[in-house]
């Protein structure tokens, strides 16, 4: 034990050793090949952005430019360069003579004006001065291709996240010097799918650590500024259980938090949410656009999925790209890409997606180098661990096939026939189900591969599987629920998730080494998270409207899984999950008819629910098989 600790802290020594070597490196190489300077942008209503911008010293061709207008700080501030530039994998840039420009948007840090979060797109500006984000950039795109030495008038915007929410806005500018556009984990629509909400359920850990900071009113100019609760507990299930209700989260945030309250005051998918649905813009895009994701990204998974659809059906003319790897949020552009959690993805996917995909696009619109034929979708699929691509998304060549839920637990393409027949759990919200066994303060991006088996021992989950498979099987596209449920009172939540289960003789072919050392979990029995997803059962029929359950009536709860890019090897099973609660990823619903953001601690109520798997009332799950490959 003794010598493997030593070799262990040897290795570990020498990669932080390497790594360190390697950044600092790059370091000297940047500052001696590239300058810094920082200038307030004027935009048409006077307002001025704050933007730092690297320039090659070496002028002997013009440069491409390369933005990210982003809400997290241009940091550091000053003569210092940002690490970003030199420590991530946006040195190969550099080395490629980009120009690189890092913008604080509207009301954000260094920069002047009023900060609104995802502010709507305005595609019927009545004056010179009415702004949105794609003016913003409009305005700061023109001044540099003006003002900065040396750029070749074309100029690409790319970002993670938030950032991405920017980058759809980028491509929504319609300024000429404008080529390229990458939104990656956009911020794409906050009520169906991204970050704090998903089917109208709301993302209480998420939404409660990050508004609690980034919300907080800020002096103006600031450097940077983040204030942090103090959870005085490390148990994030026990924390957020004790706090309760919303109402009580919304009284530890204050008034001064304004989009927490916005969110609070607006219970449906009214006007207000749509009109900060980013894919609703995407109608007039003229850059090329490549959107990435990563499948098991737990903040934006549904985002990126979605933005590039829309955009396929509103823009079939614009030359549009997906990329999906086997990443969490933002995995593609640090660390290797080479597993999450327990699960081994077989080679270095981030590595592969930086130098083969993302670097050789933007060279391709904005330099001019011979693109590399990216496919339309290059997607990556785990069990199998390979790089697939097609040409459209979802594949043509996909199967809708039903999975019906059978009574004795068993999932299979054989629809029941029994008269009478029903799987019934108690939820209780004083016990909700928890995402993760393990106590932690954060949610985990891990919990996106987690082994599922300590919620199949729970009795208010319930547990569906195939025999083992006598061939792989492969999904490639969304997932559909289709549940026929009753309950006992009027509301209710529905998680449904899609797991596969490994044999128990499984052992993996090869351990692939992310960073020279693999713990060797065990993985025999295990149960890998594919896709979950959860559904708030009243806006069942309409998100818009509402509608309570009548007890003991049988109902339809029918909604879309996020897209899936997976191989079921041949002796694995797929195994389907059905719970009412997915603890504290997202709140509680107090399963009775109530605004739930407004409600007490006691309207929680348990309640008696049926899984109908009969003739006349078939739960099901529709998945998208893979043929032909």
């Amino acid at each position: 034990m003794k010598s493997i600790t030593k070799a262990f802290l040897v290795l570990a020594v020498s990669c932080i050793s390497s790594a360190s070597f390697s950044q600092n490196a790059d370091s000297v190489w940047a500052h001696n090949n590239y300058t810094k300077e920082e200038k307030m942008i004027p935009m048409r209503d006077g307002v001025k952005l704050f933007t730092a911008i690297y320039s090659p010293k070496n002028n002997s061709e013009k440069h491409p430019i390369l933005v990210i207008r982003t809400p997290y700080s241009c940091a550091p501030y000053g003569k210092e360069f940002s690490s970003r530039v030199y420590g991530t994998y946006w040195i190969n840039y550099l080395k490629e003579n980009y120009i690189i420009v890092m913008q604080d948007v509207r009301g954000r840090h260094m920069s002047e004006g009023e900060f609104m979060d995802v502010r709507p797109f305005n595609a019927n500006k009545k004056s010179q001065t009415e702004i949105d984000e794609a003016s913003d950039t409009y305005d700061a795109v023109e001044w540099l291709i003006k003002n900065v030495p040396a750029n070749n008038g074309n100029v690409g915007f790319f970002g993670i996240s938030y950032p991405g929410f920017y980058s759809t806005m980028a491509a929504l500018s319609e300024h000429p010097a404008v080529k390229a556009v990458s939104p990656q984990a956009p911020v794409t629509e906050w009520f169906l799918g991204d970050d704090f909400h998903h089917n109208g359920a709301f993302a209480l850990m998420d939404g409660f650590s990050f508004y609690y900071g980034f919300g907080v009113p800020r002096p103006k100019p600031t450097k940077d500024y983040w204030r942090e609760y103090d959870f005085q507990t490390k148990d994030n299930y026990s924390f957020y259980l004790k706090t309760g209700a919303l109402r009580n989260f919304t009284k530890i945030m204050g008034d001064s938090i304004k989009f927490w309250n916005d969110m609070m005051n607006h219970p449906t998918y009214d006007n207000w949410w749509k009109a900060r649905d980013a894919r609703r813009a995407c109608k007039n895009i003229k850059p090329a656009m490549m959107v990435v994701g990563g499948l098991f990204d737990a903040e934006d998974c549904y985002g990126a999925w979605n933005l590039y659809k829309a955009i396929e059906k509103q823009c079939p003319a614009t030359n549009n790209k997906l990329v999906m790897g086997p990443w969490f949020h933002g995995g593609w552009s640090r660390g290797t890409g080479g597993y999450l959690g327990n699960v081994k993805f077989g080679s270095k996917t981030s590595e592969y997606y930086q130098k083969n995909i993302e670097v050789p696009f933007f060279n391709h619109y904005l330099k001019g180098k011979k693109d590399p034929a990216l496919a339309e979708a290059t997607i990556f699929f785990t069990g199998e661990n390979t790089w697939k691509q097609f040409p459209s998304w979802p594949p043509a060549n996909i199967e809708m096939t039903t999975m019906y839920l059978q009574a004795d637990q068993q999932l299979s393409i054989k629809k029941p026939r029994l008269g009478e027949s029903s799987t019934k759990y108690i939820s209780d919200p004083k016990k909700p189900v928890p995402y993760t066994e393990d106590v932690h303060l954060s949610r985990t991006r891990e919990y996106m591969t987690d082994d599922q088996r300590f919620a199949a021992r729970r009795t208010d989950v319930l547990v569906f599987e195939t025999s083992a498979l006598n061939a792989d099987m492969t999904l490639a596209g969304p997932v559909i629920a289709d549940l026929k449920v009753s309950l006992s009172s009027t509301d209710a939540d529905f998680v449904v998730k899609v797991i596969d289960v490994f044999p128990d003789n499984f052992k993996y072919d090869s351990l692939y080494c992310c960073d020279g050392y693999d713990s060797k979990v065990e993985m025999a029995g295990y149960q890998m998270l594919v896709r979950g997803e959860i559904m708030r059962g009243k806006f069942r029929n309409s998100f818009e409207t509402p509608e309570p359950f009548t007890p003991g009536k049988v109902e339809t709860v029918k909604f879309e899984l996020p897209d899936v890019a997976h191989t079921f090897k041949k002796g694995h099973k797929l195994m389907i999950q059905v719970q009412s609660s997915w603890f504290p990823v997202f709140d509680r619903n107090p399963q009775k008819f109530v605004d739930i953001y407004k409600c007490e601690d006691n309207d929680f109520i348990p309640c008696e629910i049926k899984v109908f798997h009969q003739a006349d009332a078939s739960s099901s799950v529709l998945l998208p098989v893979l043929k032909n490959q």
